[in-house]
């Protein structure tokens, strides 16, 4: 079975540049949404949650994550809505293309407060860092994936260096937990 997970990663990645400060992410329409993002990204990952923006024909979307101040909507504003208000990531997308844009998180008891998600297959320019891991690799059943490829996915995510996880990278769940740890009086 040939498997494909995303655009991006199945032709092989690049390394990220050295000194990478950033790009544009457009939507998909002719006069797109613009968001300027003003640092490199970090924690890209392939994820196969039911949340996140996937391209056409993708099992897995594309996440990273970049500090909330780098973030900028500069053309087009007004066609982004946020797809889930009562979501923890507010995931603002174009109105008429569906492609989501950036994702922000308004609860500053939260984790990961202070950090916007983009998509950085939605910039032209080169140089943002890889994906490092691929996250909740078991959701893509809810999108239909059939349970019986599940095996030849994994595999194919470790063939591309891309570690299958079903939570986040033991890296981010320890930050997680760390946290919650700090929240509780625990640390």
């Amino acid at each position: 079975m040939s498997v494909t997970i995303h655009p991006d990663v199945d032709a092989g990645m690049t390394p990220a540049a050295a000194d990478f400060d950033g790009g544009t992410l457009k939507c998909a329409c002719s006069d797109p949404v613009k968001v300027e993002v003003s640092s490199q990204c970090a924690h890209n990952h392939i994820c196969g949650c039911t949340q996140c923006w996937k391209p056409e024909g993708a099992l897995f979307s594309e996440v990273a994550v970049v500090p909330a101040d780098s973030v900028a909507v500069t053309h087009n504003a007004d066609d982004l809505e946020v797809v889930a208000p009562s979501a923890v990531i507010k995931r603002h997308a174009c109105r008429d293309c569906g492609v989501h844009m950036y994702g922000h998180i308004e609860d500053q008891n939260h984790p990961f407060y202070g950090l916007d998600f983009i998509h950085v297959e939605r910039s032209e320019q080169n140089g943002w860092q890889p994906p490092q891991f691929a996250a909740f690799v078991s959701s893509i059943i809810e999108a239909g994936a059939d349970p019986d490829d599940m095996e030849a996915v994994r595999t194919r995510l470790r063939n591309l260096d891309l570690p299958p996880y079903d939570a986040l990278s033991p890296e981010l769940m320890d930050m997680i937990s760390a946290h919650k740890a700090k929240q509780a009086g625990v640390l």
